[in-house]
């Protein structure tokens, strides 16, 4: 395994936020997995003198499944890769952002499994000061599926904020239907889960389980109670957002430290998950993504980072 710094790596900076990327590499990449998007692993962000990602766990396994830092995303359809319940086995399916990949056997779809990759598409990468632009490429592939999947990455000018518009071009004979999240993983200078952070949504939020006294709903907020101990974690899928982009956003903010992020989203949100181990946070919004033969869709993110007195 290479050394985390010995991966291929871009920069960008606005001269007021700088962002470092982990770039994909079928050879080399920090991140060989199948289940998130390779494009935009960001491993550190910096604003004013704070971190807001960065590795939250001890692992040097390129191909781990969770191996990964930043804003990153995992497509899924029905909860699988793409076309894997059409697959017969030894058949191929598709995961964006990865490629084809082989169905192994009869059993269920499992998200945690790296999978065989029997082709991984082209990359190509561009970049400017303050902006880099990922592009995937996958024709071809014998499930009928394929694509180009496009995420532009930008430091707005004199601004706090990084902006991710994606373009999403359906390729292949099939029509595409998927849903797309964020796992976000921010790491805020370090700093351990608990009650030094603040969670707070547009609409008021209901856990559709216990979170372990760890933590609770109040009005918009989660609330940490108490540290969550290391090698636990508090999960739960949130409800009480309606059906407008409106409540696609939250803000999460570490009062020790003084350093927060407000992201929004363009896209309703069809899904809302929570996970929290104690060293990470990560709100999961899942949204639709729809384009027939030909077609495209398109969404973007906006992630904005300020500091408190």
């Amino acid at each position: 395994m290479l050394p985390a710094a010995d991966h291929p790596t871009a920069e960008i900076s606005n001269d007021v936020v700088v962002a470092k990327f982990y770039v994909p590499d079928v050879d080399n990449g920090y991140y060989r997995g199948t289940r998130f998007d390779w494009a935009g692993v960001v491993y550190s962000l910096t604003y004013s003198g704070h971190e807001y990602f960065g590795e939250w766990q001890k692992s040097d396994d390129v191909f781990l499944h969770d191996h990964i830092t930043g804003p990153v995303e995992e497509y899924t359809t029905d909860d699988q890769g793409l076309g894997y319940s059409n697959a017969p086995v030894d058949g191929s399916f598709v995961r964006i952002g990865v490629g084809e990949l082989k169905r192994p056997d009869d059993k269920p779809f499992d998200r945690f499994k790296t999978y065989e990759v029997t082709n991984h598409g082209e990359w190509y990468i561009e970049r400017g000061k303050n902006w880099i632009e990922f592009i995937h490429e996958l024709v071809g592939s014998e499930s009928g599926y394929g694509y180009r999947l496009t995420k532009r990455m930008t430091l707005t000018p004199g601004k706090p904020e990084l902006v991710i518009d994606h373009t999403l071009t359906n390729l292949g004979g099939e029509r595409i239907e998927t849903n797309v999240y964020n796992h976000n993983f921010f790491v805020i200078d370090g700093q351990p889960t608990g009650p030094d952070f603040k969670v707070e949504f547009p609409f008021a939020i209901a856990a559709d389980r216990d979170l372990k006294g760890w933590a609770k709903t109040a009005g918009a907020e989660l609330v940490y109670t108490q540290p969550i101990p290391a090698g636990d974690n508090i999960i739960a899928l949130l409800s009480g957002y309606g059906d407008t982009a409106a409540d696609h956003a939250f803000t999460i903010e570490n009062r020790k430290v003084k350093a927060g992020v407000r992201l929004t989203g363009d896209k309703p949100l069809s899904r809302l998950l929570f996970w929290s181990p104690s060293t990470t946070l990560c709100p999961e919004p899942y949204i639709n993504i729809r384009a027939g033969v030909g077609e495209s869709d398109r969404w973007t993110l906006k992630y904005e980072f300020y500091t408190t007195p």
